[in-house]
């Protein structure tokens, strides 16, 4: 099994570095994914889509479509890509400590 170290705590994650237990999230994982994408700060926006497809995801066992989180948040897609450049997907999902979406290029 593949791991990351970061702060003293390991993570164990598959081969694009997604959380593996979505129990293990936390806010060093947020901060080391912070750093990874190049991310100045953590916002309230950042932490009310984190929150979004957390929910999302323990309720119904995947995180919602793009569609979904922007009618959620009541953000523009533009702006959910401005917050994770890395795209709904891949940034925000990773940061949530969730699996990648199926379909997720």
């Amino acid at each position: 099994m593949k791991t990351v170290e970061y702060q003293g705590v390991t993570y164990p994650v598959d081969d694009e570095g997604f959380l593996l237990d979505p129990n293990l999230w936390d806010a060093n994982w947020v901060e080391m994914i912070q750093k990874n994408e190049d991310l100045d700060e953590v916002t309230d926006d950042h932490l009310e889509v984190m929150r979004l497809l957390r929910d999302f995801n323990e309720a119904r066992g995947h995180p919602p479509r793009v569609r979904d989180m922007t009618l959620a948040t009541g953000f523009k897609l533009k702006h959910i890509y401005e917050l994770f450049p890395s795209g709904p997907g891949k940034g925000a999902c990773k940061m949530a400590g969730l699996a990648k979406p199926e379909g997720c290029a």
